[in-house]
């Protein structure tokens, strides 16, 4: 009997476990962490290309904190940031030149579109997975 309960034991604890990583891995946004732009591999279809710039976001709850720090083409460091939620409700974005809200929804599990605006304005619009 006790040889018995041990195997009991021991499945469930597998199950529980594999349900937790599953769980994990739905939670986890292919998008989160620092992603570091290669000036060398990039073109740039107007303007000067900037002399550096990175990107991180961090997961938070069903949205994303990001962060994106760089310096220009003539030297002057730049910075942006905002915290959004997969709701479509639009949030705002600070120190970006070319927008100041952006809204993010899920399409579904591995597919979701943001959109920034300026003045209300839809600038960019922009839809990953699939």
């Amino acid at each position: 009997m006790k040889h018995s309960c041990w195997i009991v034991f021991v499945v469930a604890v597998l199950i529980v476990g594999f349900a937790g990583l599953e769980l994990l891995a739905q939670a986890t946004d292919p998008l989160v962490g620092t992603w570091e732009l290669n000036i060398a591999k990039s073109k740039f279809a107007s303007g000067a290309a900037p002399r550096s710039s990175t990107r991180t976001f961090v997961q938070d709850g069903d949205g994303l904190k990001y962060t994106a720090r760089g310096v220009d083409a003539d030297g002057k460091p730049t910075s942006s940031q905002y915290t959004a939620y997969y709701d479509g409700k639009d949030y705002p974005i600070t120190g970006s030149p070319d927008s100041d809200t952006i809204s993010m929804k899920r399409i579904d599990r591995f597919t979701s579109e943001s959109v920034q605006k300026k003045g209300g304005k839809v600038v960019v619009v922009n839809r990953r997975g699939g």
